[in-house]
């Protein structure tokens, strides 16, 4: 029977290593691919990903983990906190860069799909992926959380401070623009 995730941090502050390891395993893609689409550089993701969870693990080790049930927001706010800690420390905000850039998709899997299939749902992430990063970057973020992360309006509001209704706008102001954009360039996904 598939353990919570809440059980699963009990068994490792228990002393269970492999409990961990599972819900380290359940959670990597969306804590992984969220990074990256913020970072925009596969191996500073992974950096700040690995942070993610040595402190996640320093967290729960020290007890100090209270967010029971909510693990999944719990971390991305942490992996939010530290792709914002990096940016403040080298002074720059994140760059909008156009397509080639096509790490992202690494952490996607096409296993059952035919070659055809696999080119055609490259092709259309890759797509996205241009429009995203054409996007102001409050409602790249906002997308992002929401979609990649699967994230409530509420925990996307609390993380980017800012109101649910400012969150909701940039939701909506961001994917009014990436139709404008899929219009112009005459894009069927």
């Amino acid at each position: 029977m598939k353990k919570t995730d809440h059980e699963l941090i009990n068994m490792f502050v228990d002393g269970n290593l492999e409990a961990l390891e599972t819900l380290v395993l359940r959670h990597k893609d969306k804590l992984y691919t969220s990074i990256l689409f913020l970072v925009k550089d596969k191996y500073l993701a992974e950096d700040i990903f690995q942070d993610v969870f040595i402190r996640i693990i320093d967290t729960m080790r020290s007890g100090r983990y209270t967010e029971e049930g909510k693990f999944l927001p719990w971390a991305m706010r942490i992996a939010h906190n530290l792709c914002v800690d990096y940016f403040r420390k080298v002074k720059r905000t994140p760059t909008i860069r156009n397509g080639d850039d096509k790490d992202i998709f690494e952490v996607l899997s096409f296993s059952d799909d035919t070659a055809e299939t696999k080119m055609m749902k490259r092709q259309s992430h890759d797509r996205v992926r241009a429009m995203l990063d054409q996007l102001p970057e409050d409602q790249r973020e906002v997308i992002i959380l929401r979609h990649y992360a699967d994230m409530s309006f509420k925990e996307i509001a609390s993380m980017t401070n800012c109101s649910i209704n400012t969150a909701l706008g940039r939701m909506r102001y961001g994917l009014i623009n990436l139709r404008k954009m899929m219009t112009q360039k005459q894009i069927a996904l």
